[in-house]
């Protein structure tokens, strides 16, 4: 995808539905944590995670939260968007290596104050349900088709 495009009020409809994947990298938790300040060792630390219920580090929920706003920002209804409001249920951890799946569809439309409501989902590379919600966000007014930008290559060091 080079480029982002949004979809206006006007072209939206109750039942319109798309879609965001993410694979889940060892660098994507730490860069979460790092910018999040949350360490719990759960997400960071291998020895220690193997002895909880999960038996390895998994991701923190939030990043699950935070690619269904990558979604709202990039695919529905896109760039323009303001995300007001979710309400979000974890199901299922998210391992290293996982690729998740978002899907929003919406479910409500309230075109004279632009708000539309999205059901959200996450699904894993096996079809779990790792998350579940709805979304208020306002639509943007205007079409709009951007650059994507290209984001800088982080490197970790400790």
């Amino acid at each position: 995808m080079t480029h982002l495009e949004n979809f206006p009020i006007a072209e939206l409809s109750v039942g319109l539905s798309k879609t965001y994947r993410k694979t889940l990298t060892e660098k994507d938790v730490i860069l979460f944590a790092a910018c999040s300040g949350d360490v719990n060792p759960v997400h960071l630390d291998k020895a220690y995670a193997a002895t909880t219920p999960f038996g390895e580090p998994i991701a923190h929920g939030m990043w699950t939260g935070a690619l269904i706003s990558a979604a709202i920002a990039t695919q529905l209804p896109g760039p323009g968007s303001v995300y007001r409001s979710q309400s979000l249920s974890f199901k299922h951890p998210v391992k290293i290596g996982d690729t998740v799946t978002v899907t929003l569809t919406i479910s409500e439309i309230k075109e004279r104050v632009k708000l539309v409501t999205l059901d959200c989902e996450a699904h894993n590379q096996d079809g779990k349900l790792i998350a579940k919600g709805v979304a208020e966000v306002i639509a943007p007014s205007e079409k709009q088709v951007l650059e994507m930008p290209v984001l800088p290559e982080i490197d970790i060091k400790n």
